[in-house]
């Protein structure tokens, strides 16, 4: 059984020493210095972004020198933490925070990426000839997946998977079901949405037109049968009492 997991606005990971932010595109971003920090009088400390574009200067007095386009939204913590407000796509990129002094030394290095909301995740059943294995198909703009159960009066059983399409980067489309539901479930790192549906039990068909349609001949020869057995002996009787007069 699969466990939903509740996504939070901004999430973290850590590839080979670099850590990987996912932020909601419009929410903030709060990075930290990943190092202790001493300022002196020849030592300054730099927020950076891609390397080599300055965000921002502090001095050891703690006196900021912001970059124009950052004016605005931009704040500091106690902790020379950087909070960037209403990030947009453009600021996914590289950040990095160093000490500039007799030497540059980073004290905090991080790769942001700014996502969308996911896209809401359609559900649709297709019930196959036989009316007890049922299709499930989740789709988005980007992202198809189907799934078959065999459903009966009691419950549902996966059958089988087929994956239709799956292009889009951090971006994961599931189905699988849990008691009596079956989920469609679209997410990323920083949003989730989901559709189900629930009780997708069917009962035994029954029997087939061509079945009845054979069980109506079967019976209306055997009537007939009868009938012409019935005429034959009548009329050798008959012929026996004319025989006897």
């Amino acid at each position: 059984m699969f466990s939903l997991v509740v996504l939070a606005l901004l999430s973290c990971t850590e590839t080979q020493g670099l850590q990987h932010v996912f932020v909601l595109h419009g929410k903030d971003l709060h990075l930290d210095v990943e190092k202790p920090v001493e300022l002196d009088e020849t030592t300054d400390l730099f927020w950076r972004f891609n390397n080599k574009n300055n965000i921002v200067k502090i001095t050891p007095e703690r006196k900021t020198v912001l970059i124009n386009i950052y004016k605005g939204r931009v704040e500091f913590g106690q902790n020379y933490s950087l909070l960037l407000k209403n990030v947009q796509h453009s600021d996914s990129g590289d950040y990095t925070a160093v000490t500039v002094g007799g030497q540059e030394q980073r004290v905090a290095e991080y790769k942001v990426t700014v996502q969308d909301p996911v896209s809401p995740v359609n559900l649709t059943v297709t019930n196959s000839s036989d009316s007890c294995n049922i299709t499930v198909t989740c789709s988005t703009v980007d992202l198809k997946i189907s799934r078959t159960f065999r459903c009966d009066a009691q419950n549902c059983s996966q059958v089988e998977e087929k994956s239709l399409n799956t292009t889009k980067t951090f971006s994961s489309l599931i189905v699988y079901l849990q008691q009596d539901t079956i989920v469609c479930n679209h997410s990323n790192q920083v949003s989730w949405k989901h559709s189900k549906v629930t009780k997708l039990q069917c009962e035994p068909k029954p029997a087939s037109d061509g079945v009845s349609l054979c069980v109506v001949r079967t019976v209306v020869f055997c009537v007939g049968l009868i009938i012409m057995v019935f005429a034959v002996i009548s009329v050798h009787v008959m012929e026996k009492i004319k025989k006897k007069e």
